[in-house]
Parts: C-alpha cells; structure tokens; sequence
C-alpha cells in the first residue's frame, strides 16, 4: 500500500470511529473530494449540517462555513482541517461596524451574506447565499430598506434581480473582482460557442457579458446540461465538475482565479481534525442564537 493509499485508508477508519461526516466547499482542492460525503456550495453545506446527526463535522472549506455548520448543528463537535483558512472578505465588516450603521440609517432590513462571521449574522436581520439571495431580499417587506453586507458585487446584482433598492457594504471578493469584461470576450474568443457562467460574486457589468449568472451550486447544475462550460469563479470549480463529470471540458475564466485561503487544506489536515489534533469551533452564546436565528430565516425564505 502507498502512502497516499494508507492515508486514504486511515481517514476512512478515523471517520467510521468517530461516526464523522466531511463536508467539503466546491472549491477545496481535489484531493479531497474523494475523502467527502457532501461536496456542494454554501447553501447546500448549511442544509447538510443542519440534517446531519453525525457527532463530528470536519469541515473543509474556510472558517465562517464551519462556524455556520456548529450554529446548524450544535450538538457535534466542529473542526475545520485547515484553523488559518478565513476569509478576506468576511473580515471587511465587523459587528460594530454593522451595528453602527444600522444606528446611522435607522430602520433597516440588515441581510448578511453567508460570507460572514457568526458576530455579524447576529447582528442581521437574515441571512443569504448567492444562490438564493435574490429570493431572501424579495422575501423582505417591500417598503423597508435593504442593508446588504459585506458584498457590494453581490449587492448590485441582487438589486438588478430584484428591483429592490439595496445599499451596499464596500466589501468584495479579492478572486471575484478581478474579473473584466474582457475576460469575457477572450473567453468567446478562445472557446466560440461554450456558454460562459459567472458567480454573482463579480462585478455586474462582467455578469451582463455572461450567459448565466450562478452559484458554485448553480454551475455545477449548468454541468449536467452542457458538456463545456467557461466559469467565472475560483479555479477550483472546474477540478469540482471534472470529478463527477469527467467528459466534460471546463476552463476557467482566468487560471490565475485562485483562493487561497481554499487551498490551506490538505489530506493529512482532514486526517489530524478525525483524529481530534485540531481544536474545535465553537460559538459562544448569546451570540449562536442570533446567528442561528438569522440562519434558520433564510433556509425558511429559500
């Protein structure tokens, strides 16, 4: 047996004992798909966790999915492989920022992006997904104002989508943003014919030069009906199609789209959480009822 066989092998005993479940990001680097039992997007993460009666959680993905994953299911014990995986984004608002400007704009439906920490769910309204932020604003009482954090790309398109009027946070995704129009064009242009699909995470003028407009989970659906795809998104999620979809041909938009933080994780790392080497994530109260609530509101509204 080779070392990556022994490995592989160790994991699956280590999950079995411990009655643990992996959850892995779309985005997480290949070599862990074949250790998880759900690979999916945020949306579809949260749901499994909140289903899961399993007494472990190894999350692979970055802090504030794991945070999500112990509000959803506090009873199990929550380890993220990779402890350093945040999320530059998330980080671009506080919850003394947000609650300052909520104080500062008066009576406000505050929506949180996933991409937060659980401190700033607690101070939200509710809670959204790019896949389903659309349908969580119209949800909202149509003649209060939306405070949309931490994503302003996210924020744009939503109010595009929706016809709502929407005030931003100047947060972004550092992967997202750098996205053009050109690179559209250069797609067209390298790939005629190929559908082009982007994450509601760019700026809106790149998702008006897009063929569809979607979600990590969404992309992976387009998968199913197209046997070649141009993603706008972090680089990893054509290793994610290319997994279950092997015939398929899929480029990214720009090979050079690559999270970081989302590449922390590695196999030996998901073995070390099994193996309880890496400390859990907890969520003190009465901050995870907040959270919680703010969740819970959103997977109603989905």
């Amino acid at each position: 047996m080779n070392d990556r066989a022994a490995l592989l092998a160790e994991i699956a005993e280590l999950k079995t004992r411990h009655h643990a479940v992996i959850l892995c990001h779309n985005y997480q680097p290949a070599e862990i798909f074949p250790v998880a039992d759900y690979i999916g997007d945020s949306l579809e993460l949260a749901r499994k966790a909140a289903e899961t009666d399993s007494e472990l959680i190894v999350f692979c993905g970055v802090r504030f999915m794991a945070e999500t994953a112990k509000l959803l299911s506090p009873r199990a014990r929550v380890i993220l492989p990779a402890p350093a995986a945040g999320c530059q984004m998330a980080d671009m608002v506080s919850a003394e920022a947000l609650r300052a400007r909520r104080e500062e704009l008066g009576d406000v439906a505050a929506v949180a992006y996933v991409n937060t920490t659980a401190a700033v769910k607690a101070e939200s309204d509710i809670c959204c997904t790019s896949a389903n932020a659309v349908r969580v604003v119209e949800s909202l009482p149509p003649d209060r104002p939306v405070l949309f954090v931490p994503d302003r790309n996210l924020a744009r398109w939503v109010a595009h989508e929706s016809g709502r009027a929407i005030i931003p946070w100047e947060g972004f995704c550092y992967v997202h943003a750098l996205f053009t129009v050109a690179d559209v064009a250069r797609a067209r242009r390298e790939h005629p014919g190929v559908p082009v699909a982007c994450h509601p995470e760019c700026p809106l003028e790149v998702l008006e030069a897009a063929d569809h407009v979607a979600s990590t989970g969404g992309m992976y659906r387009l998968a199913r009906e197209h046997a070649e795809l141009v993603l706008g998104t972090e680089v990893g999620m054509c290793d994610r199609i290319r997994f279950d979809f092997p015939e398929n041909r899929c480029w990214p938009l720009r090979r050079t789209a690559v999270c970081r933080n989302m590449k922390l994780t590695t196999l030996e790392l998901v073995r070390d959480a099994l193996a309880s080497r890496v400390e859990e994530v907890t969520v003190p109260e009465p901050v995870a009822g907040r959270a919680r609530a703010a969740i819970e509101r959103m997977l109603a509204a989905s």
